[in-house]
């Protein structure tokens, strides 16, 4: 994380990262790596399974399912990659760089190093994060399903 301190004082700057503590974030930055990434490059494949989760600092990334575009991100302080990261199973998407892409890396298996206070304290604000992401994100799909549904389709 040394020479990037550019890079973390926009990342205290994410609305995601607002409910941590100094401390906290200095525990999160411990876990993480900044990473580059060159257009067309590959973050993680479908398939693949780790215990890595990412927040886009610069740049866009796509993410694909079985060759297919699912979404862009392209908004600073995006997650992705959490669903494999929790679930310890493998990815259910491939994640692309378009453009330089820039992020930060975050390897949540080191919650589990973690003792006493530090570890509740940290564990509970990391997952009320990750719940808000995918409370935004089964309302976005939510809306999608009932916009598809009022749609009349004919078969034939």
């Amino acid at each position: 994380m040394k020479g990037n301190q550019r890079v973390l004082n926009d990342i205290k700057k994410f609305e995601i990262f607002e409910p941590f503590q100094d401390d906290e974030l200095h525990h999160l930055m411990a876990m993480s790596k900044i990473r580059k990434y060159k257009s067309g490059e590959t973050i993680f494949e479908q398939g693949s399974a780790d215990t890595w989760l990412y927040f886009l600092v610069y740049g866009q990334v796509r993410l694909m399912k079985d060759g297919k575009p699912v979404v862009q991100l392209k908004r600073r302080g995006d997650v992705f990659g959490e669903m494999g990261a929790l679930e310890c199973a493998p990815r259910s998407a491939s994640a692309v760089a378009v453009g330089e892409t820039v992020c930060l890396a975050t390897d949540i298996y080191y919650i589990e190093q973690l003792t006493g206070s530090d570890k509740l304290a940290f564990g509970y604000v990391i997952f009320r994060v990750f719940s808000g992401v995918l409370a935004d994100r089964l309302r976005s799909t939510t809306d999608e399903l009932l916009e598809f549904k009022g749609r009349s389709i004919k078969i034939w």
